[in-house]
C-alpha cells in the first residue's frame, strides 16, 4: 500500500490510491484530469521519503469526480446593550477528485 501527503489549497491531505476527497475549489469538468505535483512525502511498505519542502519529480493523478457547494454555515455577530445583530450565511465551494495514481 502505499501513501502520499500531498498539498492543495492551503490544505494537506494523506491519501492512496482510491480515496474519494474533498478539496478546495479546482478549474476543470467532471470526468477531467488533475495531477498534484506539490506531494510533500510517500510512504510505501518498504521506504518513507519526505521533500524538503516537496519531492522532486513526485505526482498524483486524480479525476474530478464532482463540482458542489458545502453546508451552509450560519455567522452570527452580536453586540450587547447596542441592538447590534447581524445573521450572514456561507456555502463553501469544493471540488471531489478521485486518486487514480501515486507516482514516487
Amino acid at each position: 500500500m502505499t501513501f502520499a501527503v500531498i498539498q492543495t489549497g492551503g490544505k494537506q491531505y494523506l491519501v492512496t490510491k482510491g480515496d474519494k476527497i474533498q478539496v478546495e475549489k479546482l478549474e476543470g469538468e467532471e470526468g477531467s484530469k488533475l495531477n498534484f505535483d506539490q506531494v510533500l512525502a510517500t510512504i510505501s511498505d518498504k521506504d518513507f521519503e519526505v521533500g524538503k519542502p516537496t519531492l522532486e519529480g513526485a505526482s498524483v493523478g486524480a479525476t474530478i469526480l464532482k463540482q458542489g457547494r458545502g453546508k451552509k454555515i450560519e455567522v452570527l455577530k452580536y453586540k450587547a446593550k447596542s441592538k447590534y445583530r447581524k445573521k450572514i450565511g456561507h456555502r463553501q465551494f469544493y471540488t471531489e477528485v478521485e486518486i487514480t495514481k501515486i507516482e514516487a
